[in-house]
C-alpha cells in the first residue's frame, strides 16, 4: 500500500447481480494483502442508493473504487455510470466496469461516460483471482486516490 493510503481498510462497492460473479470477487479479495470491505448491490437503482446514502445504505461508507458490471437489473451499468460521473458528489470515485461484455460499442460507449478502466471477467476462477487482485494492486498500492474528507 502506497504511503498515502489511510490505514482503515479500503471500502469497494461491487455492483454485480451474478451470486457466482461475487463469491468470485469476494474469495479473490479475501485472498489479497490489502484490508478491504466489500460491499455489494445487486441492481443499478440499490447502487446509486448506496452512493447517495438512501435506505438502506444510509449508514454505509463511501466507496474508494466502484466495480461496476454492464448487464444490471433496474438500471444498466452504463446509465449508472452516466449518472455517476455527472454527480458532483460522486464523480471523482474511480469506476471500473468488470463485465462479461467484449462489445466494442460496450467499451467505447463506457469511457465515453468517463469510466476509468473497462475490464472483461475471465470465465475461470485463477484468471478471474488475477483480475480482481491486479485491480486492488494497482487502484490501492500504485495510484493515489482522493480521500472522502475532502469536498468535491
Amino acid at each position: 500500500m502506497n504511503a498515502s493510503m489511510p490505514t482503515r481498510p479500503i471500502e469497494i462497492l461491487l455492483v454485480e447481480d451474478s451470486p457466482t460473479d461475487v463469491l468470485m470477487t469476494r474469495e479473490a479479495f479475501n485472498q489479497a494483502r490489502v484490508i478491504n470491505n466489500l460491499h455489494v448491490v445487486d441492481d443499478g437503482v440499490a447502487a446509486l442508493a448506496f452512493l447517495h446514502g438512501k435506505e438502506p445504505y444510509t449508514h454505509k461508507p463511501r466507496p474508494d473504487l466502484i466495480l461496476l458490471d454492464l448487464n444490471l437489473p433496474k438500471k444498466n451499468g452504463q446509465e449508472v455510470l452516466a449518472e455517476i460521473k455527472v454527480d458532483e458528489s460522486i464523480k471523482r470515485i474511480p469506476v471500473v466496469i468488470l463485465t462479461t461484455s467484449k462489445a466494442e460499442e460496450d467499451v467505447l460507449r463506457s469511457y465515453g461516460l468517463h469510466a476509468n478502466c473497462y475490464i472483461t471477467k475471465p470465465v475461470n476462477f485463477a484468471n478471474f483471482t488475477t483480475v480482481v487482485q491486479t485491480i486492488e494492486l494497482f487502484w490501492f498500492s500504485i495510484v493515489t486516490l482522493p480521500h472522502d474528507k475532502y469536498k468535491y
